[in-house]
């Protein structure tokens, strides 16, 4: 299992349940804080598109959990779209990151419906590595 800043039961505990999409938020958010070596709570901007409804938008709760990036500090926002992807910016630097789900996991999560299921997933996803999970790319910010 991958070592994680936030175990399952925080998680579950902020947000209320356990859930795949809950918990791409705290894998791509610590995946993004290491790899940026940015501070938690101001050292990233965080912007995420297609998360506009549940349970796509449990993933917001993840990623504020993750970084701290909060609606409160403006350093997180919501943009309207059908793609799933989350863009990552250091503070004050001139680096970033681009998280989009890989195709068979967007299939995964589409195809799963029982609670059950949900949670096994998300134990699932909880243990793999970032790069299984998604396609990163790396940007500048201007």
């Amino acid at each position: 299992m991958r070592n994680h800043k936030i175990s399952l039961n925080e998680a579950i505990k902020f947000h209320g349940h356990l859930g795949p999409w809950l918990v791409l938020g705290l894998v791509m958010g610590e995946y993004a804080l290491k790899k940026l070596k940015a501070n938690k709570y101001f050292g990233l901007k965080v912007k995420v598109w297609g998360a506009n409804r549940r349970p796509k938008s449990c993933l917001i709760d993840g990623l504020q959990l993750s970084t701290g990036a909060t609606y409160g500090k403006g350093n997180i926002r919501k943009v309207s779209s059908d793609k799933v992807m989350v863009d990552f910016s250091g503070s004050g630097d001139k680096r970033g990151i681009v998280c989009i789900l890989n195709k068979r996991l967007e299939t995964r999560l589409k195809n799963t419906h029982d609670h059950k299921e949900n949670e096994k997933l998300a134990k699932k996803i909880y243990s793999l590595n970032p790069g299984t999970l998604f396609n990163i790319k790396t940007k500048k910010v201007a």
